[in-house]
């Protein structure tokens, strides 16, 4: 299976042969020891630090479908060198394009999203009020504020109702959460650790779906709940919302109730917490090992992992567009 590599140091990458080298450099600009990666081990590789690198080399990544996903000192997601798309279907971009332009057909796909993220959140407060941290009342808030979902007509009304769940949703951190204090929820910039971890997460969340994507014919700039913009994809939004209350929030709490992760692992920075290097390792690290735990799934009846999930979710999603099966967002059944 190929693998996502994460490139932390500043340096340059190039063609050795059929494999990639990786120069990183110091502070005073010096070589360190080069590494060398098999090509054909390679799925994506996730830029931190500023990486030096000719058109050659891209075109050797691009043939051997190799995505590059770029992030700035301040842990914001910058861009995305994608190879070029294999899987062209002018059929699929209509279906999905006459779905966004009709309000009807929208309107269904986006609350769907809502509906699957929403259930998955109440999964993860049910989670630990069993465990002792009484979130019935936020459960009962939430359940209520569901029922408005196939209501809505509008994507704006539909996102108000979003924006509720998920307050409440957040509030209930401060209880899941043993020693930090989440707040509200700040994004530019994230004020606290728990802001600066979900932040954080959700990007690396967001880069998988979009991963995803690029694996289909569905086109990444048209999108259902968010609204598309300019340059953003934003139907890995959209996807995101599924698939982040268990493979972001789940690895927060995780690494924070175990001290995995600690206040000596972030740093301030123009007034924002950001995580350090070592930081972003230890959470990369959770990350990747969330991605790689497996489930039996009732329709394949076979195990799949949550990584492949979400390039599944895609498909349901493509059958929904053409109109061969009805979309129904993942939701967690164990």
């Amino acid at each position: 299976m190929k693998k996502t590599y994460y490139l932390f140091n500043p340096g340059r990458l190039s063609r050795k042969d059929n494999t990639l080298k990786f120069t990183p450099v110091d502070e005073e600009g010096n070589d360190l020891k080069p590494r060398y990666l098999p090509v054909e081990h390679i799925d994506q590789l996730y830029v931190f630090g500023s990486l030096d690198a000719n058109s050659a080399l891209y075109n050797f990544l691009g043939k051997n479908d190799i995505a590059v996903h770029f992030y700035d000192y301040y842990e914001n997601y910058t861009g995305s060198f994608a190879p070029k798309c294999k899987l062209l279907s002018g059929k699929m971009l209509i279906a999905q394009t006459q779905a966004y332009l009709k309000k009807s057909k929208r309107i269904v796909v986006a609350q769907s999203f809502i509906e699957g993220a929403s259930f998955n959140m109440l999964k993860n407060l049910r989670y630990y009020d069993n465990r002792g941290k009484d979130l019935m009342p936020v459960i009962d808030s939430i359940e209520l504020l569901r029922e408005k979902i196939r209501e809505t007509k509008k994507v704006d009304e539909l996102m108000g109702i979003e924006g509720n769940i998920r307050k409440n949703y957040y509030d209930a951190f401060n209880l899941i959460i043993n020693d930090h204090e989440m707040g509200i929820r700040t994004k530019r910039p994230p004020l606290n650790i728990v802001n600066s971890l979900i932040s954080f997460g959700n990007m690396m969340c967001y880069s998988e779906c979009l991963r995803a994507i690029q694996k289909t014919q569905l086109e990444p700039t048209i999108s259902f709940l968010h609204e598309p913009g300019e340059r953003r994809f934003s139907l890995a939004l959209d996807l995101a919302e599924v698939f982040k209350p268990f493979l972001v929030d789940r690895v927060i709490f995780k690494v924070l109730n175990k001290k995995e992760i600690q206040e000596h692992d972030f740093e301030e920075k123009l007034n924002r917490i950001i995580l350090k290097e070592k930081g972003k390792k230890k959470f990369i690290q959770a990350f990747e090992k969330r991605l790689e735990e497996t489930i039996k799934h009732r329709s394949l009846n076979r195990n799949v992992s949550y990584k492949h999930l979400i390039k599944l979710e895609c498909y349901k999603l493509q059958k929904h567009l053409l109109e061969i099966d009805e979309y129904k967002p993942f939701k967690i059944y164990w």
